[in-house]
């Protein structure tokens, strides 16, 4: 490995959902600083010259594809702009998915349009890119490392978005299914579960409110799409090769921290003001 701690040098990675300004273009940035060279991958061509092209420009191994992940023609797209890439494949990062604000509901007024939807965008998206990459990489016989974004929802209840939490939840099992599947051939797939993360498309629902991340977030704020890229790269690279089926919680504590807890972390069935006081010197 040398001096290429993380053993990214002269590999190429995908990365989908690449564009959108948060997670994925932070994946970018980091893994292609790391040294490997990045296969950008979104629907939007306009996000791709707006957030991806930029760092093109810096000098880093960067190059924006315009395709849908959604779709059989799109996974190709991205799968052949990996083969005129110079390196070998070897990584894949599923950032698309996520939910628009119209999707939050009870889930008795969800909809099957609803549901099929919301799979499709977070689930079947990841799945199929990952069977691409999993096949060309068994079919070289060349080892690899897939990473996925779940969510908090995804990994406890997810109230009033039943949908988008059961997809996410999903992908955590089709995770652990493949990793079993393709752990003889040396190919790794692990996940996240962001928390609550301050990204564009997040603050279409969720405005800024330090009083609140306050109570709710054990660190007390919400993460940024780089603490999300950290340990993406951790997980695609040299530092993490025993690692697999994995879905790493990143989320500053907040699945730690219970409803009835209050900003100092004791339960509010405390009265005792000077007990509580003393749990906390």
């Amino acid at each position: 490995m040398g001096n290429d701690l993380l053993g990214m040098a002269g590999r190429v990675v995908i990365v989908s959902g690449a564009a959108g300004g948060g997670i994925g273009t932070s994946v970018v940035r980091l893994v292609a600083s790391a040294g490997a060279t990045v296969i950008a991958v979104s629907r939007s061509p306009e996000k791709l010259d707006l957030h991806v092209a930029p760092l093109a420009k810096e000098g880093l191994p960067v190059i924006p594809v315009a395709a849908d992940a959604e779709t059989d023609e799109g996974i190709a797209l991205a799968l052949a702009e990996a083969e005129r890439a110079d390196g070998d494949l070897y990584g894949l990062v599923n950032v698309a998915g996520g939910a628009d604000p119209a999707t939050w509901m009870p889930s008795t007024r969800v909809t099957r349009d609803d549901w099929r939807g919301l799979f499709a965008w977070n689930l079947e998206t990841m799945f199929f890119m990952s069977q691409a990459v999993a096949t060309a990489l068994k079919s070289r016989g060349l080892p690899g490392s897939i990473v996925s974004v779940s969510s908090i929802s995804g990994m406890n209840t997810a109230p009033f978005h039943i949908a988008y939490g059961t997809a996410k939840a999903a992908l955590v099992a089709a995770t652990r299914t493949m990793a079993l599947e393709l752990a003889a051939d040396g190919i790794r797939v692990n996940a996240v579960a962001p928390g609550v993360t301050a990204t564009p498309a997040s603050l279409a629902y969720v405005e800024a409110d330090p009083e609140r991340d306050q109570r709710a977030i054990a660190m007390g704020r919400r993460g940024t799409p780089e603490e999300q890229a950290g340990p993406i790269l951790f997980l695609l690279s040299a530092l993490s090769t025993y690692i697999t089926g994995q879905t790493i919680l990143t989320d500053g504590g907040l699945n730690l921290r219970w409803t009835h807890l209050g900003p100092d972390n004791t339960s509010l069935f405390l009265k005792d003001e000077e007990f509580r006081a003393a749990l906390t010197r």
